[in-house]
């Protein structure tokens, strides 16, 4: 099934997100990375629409939501949760499934926890990190730092694709068709011509106007439902003694949460290959 892209106003901001199985009623929602667009969600998208309405946002300031007029106050995890919620208002959605890619991840766990959006922790069924842990290395944030908030230009299609494989060689195996949707859906061009990454580069502001957006162990530690983390095996930003944490506080003295190591995969498992896609598929049915 073919995907279709739709708009809402949330929080007085036009968010741009698509939607796959639109005849369904369970709903998966995928939100992806900091630097990255919904788009990065196409093949789970995919995968899961045969039996879910799947929603991939474009988080503000990213793909084709618009950019914010005050990014120190509105790029941030705790307003991210805010346009979570009225999205979820807005397209009717009673209970989901999120997955979250990194910073996804993070705005997941913010809405599971429901400190901040009371109205979501009962609409969240379950949680699925994808490389993502309440806390996160710091040498790895100064690094995303450093490059998110200084993107290149470059004059041509084939040398923007050259820059994400290299980039990108964490996420794992890509195919060249999906490498070419990737830097496609990555792309807007400059007043001149040159492309450069669609994003907003003040996007960067949450690291300097909220230097502790992702320690975020009091919204886990309130998380009641099942949560899966799925950590990239050579991640640098995922660190063992932060999953080791995870395991030891929160769902997972429930018995709520498990942590799966992605062979091949850095930050973050691109979630495009057969044996990732049944991993977040069957999670998901387990606790649908």
């Amino acid at each position: 099934m073919q995907h279709r892209s739709r708009y809402a106003t949330c929080a007085g901001l036009e968010i741009h997100y698509t939607e796959w199985g639109w005849q369904n009623t369970a709903t998966v929602i995928a939100w992806h990375g900091l630097a990255r667009t919904g788009r990065d969600m196409d093949e789970l998208a995919a995968h899961l629409c045969s039996r879910y309405r799947v929603i991939c946002p474009d988080t503000v300031g990213r793909g084709l939501s618009q950019w914010s007029a005050d990014p120190g106050n509105e790029y941030h995890n705790l307003f991210y949760a805010r346009l979570a919620a009225e999205l979820m208002d807005q397209l009717q959605i009673d209970s989901a499934h999120w997955v979250g890619t990194s910073m996804g991840g993070a705005i997941g766990t913010v809405c599971a926890g429901g400190l901040a959006q009371p109205q979501l922790k009962s609409r969240i069924k379950s949680l699925l990190l994808n490389d993502n842990a309440p806390r996160l290395s710091e040498l790895a944030l100064q690094r995303i730092r450093a490059y998110a908030g200084n993107p290149p230009t470059f004059s041509t299609m084939a040398q923007m694709q050259a820059f994400f494989r290299e980039v990108y060689k964490p996420f794992g195996w890509l195919g060249d068709e999906q490498w070419l949707r990737l830097t496609e859906t990555s792309a807007r061009r400059l007043s001149d011509g040159r492309l450069t990454p669609h994003y907003d580069p003040a996007m960067v502001r949450q690291f300097i106007d909220h230097p502790n957006d992702y320690e975020l162990w009091t919204h886990y530690d309130a998380i009641d439902i099942p949560v899966l983390c799925l950590r990239g095996a050579e991640s640098d930003l995922v660190l063992p003694d932060a999953v080791d944490e995870m395991m030891q506080r929160g769902p997972a003295l429930r018995g709520l949460t498990r942590v799966v190591e992605v062979q091949g995969c850095g930050h973050a498992p691109a979630l495009n290959v057969p044996d990732q896609l049944e991993l977040v598929a069957s999670f998901i049915a387990q606790h649908d």
